[in-house]
């Protein structure tokens, strides 16, 4: 069990004992679009974040990002970690039916891909430690260098951008600012441009 000093949000239930199962830390659970009708969840989130970053961890799809950037902007800026699974197409085994936009949820990604998400995070080192985790990081990517480099505008750019989120296992549906900032997490400044050199020869 790896002990952080950070609270976990996740989606429902079942997300929960899958990260109960890796992480000794308090997990709250959204409890899907109905956070929105509970301020008293927003609250204890609050109470969390005044000691440690909340980490948010949800699925994939629509939904999670709705559910992740409505707790983001409840928060005071700056406590918020953001950790991201990758886009894998299958179906939980608990399910008959594989989700709307066919993605398997938090519950249903592998140990391994959790803690390699935490890792890119910055939330874990390779040895699977917590890190002192970084309070300023390099942000070297903004919307305007995104269309420098053809990830944005270019007729391109959106498959561009797909192939870079696939490599470095995010998710593809991050919008222009969620993808600077977890490139920059995840990235420094000469690796991002050597994985855009091996995308644009190919």
């Amino acid at each position: 069990m790896i002990k952080l000093p950070n609270a976990i949000l996740c989606e429902g239930t079942y997300d929960k004992i899958k990260l109960s199962n890796l992480f000794d830390v308090p997990i709250i659970t959204a409890g899907g679009f109905s956070i929105r009708n509970h301020p008293e969840i927003l609250e204890l989130l609050k109470i969390h974040a005044a000691t440690a970053p909340v980490i948010i961890l949800t699925d994939p799809d629509a939904a999670g990002f709705a559910i992740r950037s409505f707790v983001a902007s409840a928060l005071p800026k700056d406590s918020v970690i953001h950790v991201y699974v990758p886009d894998i197409w299958g179906k939980e085994k608990r399910k008959e039916h594989v989700s709307k936009e066919g993605k398997l949820g938090v519950e249903g990604v592998s140990d391994d891909l959790i803690l390699k998400a935490f890792q890119k995070a910055g939330i874990l080192d390779d040895a699977l430690q917590p890190t002192e985790q970084k309070k300023e990081i390099h942000l070297f990517l903004n919307p305007a260098r995104l269309y420098e480099d053809g990830l944005l505008g270019a007729p391109s750019a959106a498959e561009k951008r797909r192939k870079l989120s696939a490599l470095l296992n995010l998710p593809a549906r991050l919008n222009q600012k969620a993808f600077c900032a977890a490139v920059c997490r995840i990235l420094d400044e000469d690796t991002y441009q050597t994985l855009l050199d091996q995308l644009s020869d190919k």
